[in-house]
């Protein structure tokens, strides 16, 4: 998450501080969205004098940024958790035993949902965004390279961070219809990861010895 630059780790009682407002920010921003996060409300709920939440967090975006990169956080984690290669059989199935992870994190997290499926117009979020998504796409190509023995693929697309920002924009679609993601649509969004892949990788790849 972002934190003062400063070439040390913050202090135990900075830290604290500044987990107690991006856990004050994710409750509000889970009940209101990100129209209903002000300083002002982030530091009450806290409980928590304003010009502490501006010490560490200059504007909302800045704080709205922290909340994404520690979204992302969830992500990159459910990426890294081990997999039981023998769930599996097919780079498809893999497929959508890793977007079901996504899906878990989205359901679990409001704040997940607003920042990252909601339309909220800042720009710095979805800069933020679309940077971490490039880690995570980086991360889904050496865990799929893991299990399967890859073709090669080209070096001018970011195959991995699109198949996930495609998905994503079908659960976002769900999210701004119904407010959630349904089970039909993130049915569509696993289908749409795929499907982009298979442009990529053809029907069968051999799997690597465990």
């Amino acid at each position: 998450m972002n934190r003062p630059a400063t070439s040390r780790k913050p202090r135990a009682s900075s830290q604290a501080r500044i987990d107690a407002i991006l856990a004050a920010a994710r409750a509000l921003l889970a009940e209101h969205g990100v129209t209903g996060l002000s300083i002002y409300s982030v530091a009450e709920h806290a409980q928590i004098p304003p010009s502490s939440v501006y010490h560490f967090f200059a504007s909302v975006p800045a704080l709205l940024e922290a909340l994404t990169a520690d979204v992302h956080r969830a992500f990159r984690e459910a990426l890294s958790a081990p997999i039981d290669s023998s769930a599996f059989a097919t780079w498809h199935e893999l497929s959508r035993l890793v977007e079901q992870r996504m899906l878990d994190i989205y359901k679990e997290d409001a704040a997940a949902r607003q920042l990252i499926l909601a339309q909220h117009g800042l720009s710095e979020v979805v800069q933020a965004d679309r940077l971490h998504d490039m880690e995570l796409g980086s991360l889904m190509h050496n865990l799929f390279d893991r299990h399967f023995h890859l073709p090669k693929i080209p070096a001018d697309v970011d195959v991995f961070t699109l198949a996930m920002e495609l998905s994503d924009r079908v659960y976002a679609r769900s999210v701004q219809l119904h407010e959630t993601i349904t089970p039909r649509m993130a049915e569509e969004g696993k289908r749409v990861f795929e499907a982009y892949l298979g442009l990529y990788l053809p029907p069968f790849l051999a799997k690597r010895a465990p």
